[in-house]
């Protein structure tokens, strides 16, 4: 791909060189005089129209289930998988068992004659592919090492009346393995595969699942602790991509998780608990009626309360806590005795409420530290459930523990020492994700921009509405992270050679770019739609449709580019070019500001603008006058369809102090010394 600043220094020796020749042609008395320049076609050394303007095509064309319009059509399809798990942890070796059973149905038009399994604890193992890897920051450390998943047997369970259980043959591949059906599974067919296997936990890591203690006992987050059934879709068959380091590309289904663990421990999981009476005092009972009928924060357990037999239904043996979650990609727990628990309701659209929980130990009390993240999770469910689309799920819960910065569908976990505003930015952020891509399921292994770039952009907003903004805007802190005004930062990424396009495979992104890149520009590219491009009621509109077209539904980088398109009436080719496509760079300059009679500034003026960069987006030019007013003209992007330069006519009767493009930086402009011209 070539980056705009190649591109420069090669276009620019072109044109010195051509005028070198127009120079030497003509006779000695001409030369002293300005060359007439020949005719470039709209054409400047470094911005050429027909290139940003082409007829653009996308990645991938309409399809008889993905129309083009970006939405799914009539006959769209995806298969399903729903999960049983009956899991326990040994809390002396550390060791998960768990008995699993997933019932797959396949709704594609095809039959299916094996079948493909995600099998992520592998990632730990000494041969995984994600040792060598270079990947993100959240690879596993070259130190910590396990069996990962040991299968102990692994069954068939045909649906058909009488029909016996069949010995699977299966065949491990990394993080994947392969199941041989003995027939093939027919359209429209469910089968029932019956998993029995343990693994070891991997000790602390910030990343996915994690064990290690604080005071009061241990925490085990477990989050990839299950084989689950690969993505079989109508783009790529098996999407079957190694666990690297980028997240994660699943079905949809039912679940329940059935979680056997010491009777003191607390169990929080995706969803909602089914048996409280078995696992809970009635004093726990009662507050957790309490909680669901308050907007205030009620505690289930308290901090004293930690230390208290009684707060437990018993102290000796097991207990098995039941967790049920409906349409949901995924579920995960996390168990511990040292837990406080503290709840509220959340008031949904429609009338309808939820329960915003938290669970966190003793290091985390006060106000400054996870007191609050029960309201700062109601904040942000109520208010993206507002703006964009309905919170589907009875209950939002968010953990203290070691794997921190993490997210998935009702359930997040969050860091223990995290505090204030760090904690209420990453307390949105990660529940945030519900929306992209628990709701809205990107494959976050191709496109990891498409959830963490979009969850970012409705951040911006979530930061500005909280407490009348005492923590916003997120857009000159957390969102821009050199401090400036983001367009600024981002016009730094994009003006780096080095630095990948969106549309590039997630895990191929190194890290020096994974959150320039993949939150920020992506971020940054729909703030420019809303904000920008397209206005607030259009683009609201159409992104809302967009959401609520692919809920619980699987889109690509297409599918977007068409949805906003079609329903916010724009032909948007140029900037998924040069935004999503390339890091092209923009360049506007303002020279030449002249009256149109100089010795009447009343009859109006104009003003040179030039475009050097190949990135063309709306821009304000501000005139300021000798008075002290102003006077906003608003650029089209069309400006630049045919031409590299405008004489900007000015409809001023006053004299003016300088003309400005884009004052108040809402735009990447890479060279702001050549913004501002004076007459």
């Amino acid at each position: 791909m070539t980056h705009s600043c190649a591109m420069r220094g090669g276009l620019a020796a072109v044109a010195v060189l051509a005028l070198a020749a127009t120079m030497a042609a003509q006779p000695p008395q001409e030369q002293g005089r300005r060359p007439q320049m020949p005719d470039t076609g709209g054409r400047s050394a470094t911005y050429d129209p027909l290139k940003t303007f082409a007829p653009y095509t996308m990645p991938l064309p309409p399809s008889g289930f993905r129309g083009a319009d970006g939405a799914p059509t009539p006959t769209y399809w995806q298969n399903s998988a729903d999960y049983e798990m009956h899991a326990s942890i040994d809390t002396a070796s550390k060791v998960l068992t768990n008995v699993e059973t997933i019932t797959y149905t396949n709704n594609s038009a095809g039959s299916l004659n094996s079948l493909w399994l995600q099998v992520e604890q592998n990632t730990y193992r000494a041969d995984a592919r994600s040792r060598p890897f270079s990947g993100g920051s959240r690879q596993r450390p070259e130190n910590i090492n396990t069996e990962g998943t040991v299968f102990e047997s692994m069954e068939l369970l045909s649906t058909a009346k009488g029909a016996k259980p069949v010995k699977a043959e299966y065949v491990i591949s990394d993080t994947r393995a392969r199941i041989n059906l003995p027939a093939p599974l027919a359209h429209g067919a469910t089968i029932k595969i019956l998993i029995k296997y343990h693994y070891t936990m991997p000790g602390q890591w910030g990343g996915r699942t994690s064990v290690e203690s604080v005071k009061d006992g241990p925490i085990y987050d477990v989050a990839q602790w299950y084989p689950r059934m690969c993505v079989y879709d109508d783009l790529h068959g098996w999407d079957t991509q190694p666990f690297l380091g980028n997240e994660f590309y699943t079905e949809f289904g039912n679940y329940d998780m059935y979680i056997t663990v010491p009777a003191n421990y607390l169990v929080a999981g995706s969803g909602l608990l089914v048996n409280e009476a078995d696992v809970l005092t009635k004093t726990q009972q009662d507050r957790l009626k309490q909680a669901r009928a308050s907007d205030k924060t009620v505690f289930i357990r308290t901090l004293d309360e930690v230390h208290d037999p009684a707060s437990r239904p018993k102290q000796d043996g097991t207990l098995t806590w039941h967790y049920h979650m409906d349409r949901t990609r995924d579920a995960v727990f996390s168990a511990s005795p040292s837990f406080l628990w503290d709840a509220a309701k959340m008031n949904l659209p429609g009338g309808k409420n939820a329960l915003s929980m938290s669970f966190y130990p003793a290091e985390a009390v006060g106000d400054e530290g996870w007191g609050r993240t029960t309201e700062y999770t109601k904040d942000t469910v109520e208010n993206f459930s507002r703006d964009w689309y309905p919170y589907p799920w009875p209950v939002m819960t968010n953990v203290a523990g070691f794997s921190s910065g993490m997210e998935y569908p009702a359930m997040v976990f969050d860091g223990i020492r995290s505090k204030g505003k760090g904690l209420f930015v990453v307390t949105a952020h990660e529940v945030g994700h519900t929306w992209f891509p628990m709701i809205v399921q990107s494959n976050e292994r191709r496109d990891a921009w498409m959830d963490e770039g979009f969850n970012t952009f409705i951040d911006i907003y979530e930061s500005e509405q909280f407490n009348k903004g005492i923590w916003g805007p997120k857009r000159d802190g957390e969102y821009a992270p050199g401090g400036g005004y983001p367009a600024d930062e981002i016009a730094k990424v994009i003006a780096d050679p080095e630095a990948p396009p969106m549309l590039s495979r997630a895990d191929a992104i190194r890290e020096k770019y994974r959150h320039p890149i993949t939150y920020f520009k992506s971020a940054e590219g729909l703030y420019l739609l809303r904000e920008e491009i397209l206005g607030h009621e259009i683009f609201d509109r159409a992104f809302r449709k967009y959401i609520a077209d692919w809920a619980f539904k699987h889109p690509t980088p297409s599918d977007f580019f068409r949805a906003m398109e079609s329903e916010g009436g724009e032909d948007l080719s140029y900037f998924w070019r040069g935004w999503y496509e390339n890091n092209w760079t923009m360049d506007m300059a303002a020279k030449d500001v002249k009256y149109n009679d100089p010795s009447d500034p009343s009859k109006g003026a104009k003003v040179t603008i030039e475009q050097n960069g190949q990135l063309v987006l709306p821009a304000w030019v501000q005139v300021k006058y000798e008075d002290g007013t102003d006077l906003k003209i608003k650029l089209p992007a069309e400006t630049w369809m045919q031409k590299a330069t405008y004489a900007m006519p000015l409809p001023t009767t006053k004299k003016i102090a300088e003309v400005t493009i884009d004052p108040e930086h809402r735009i990447p402009d890479g060279n702001r010394a050549n913004n501002t011209a004076k007459p």
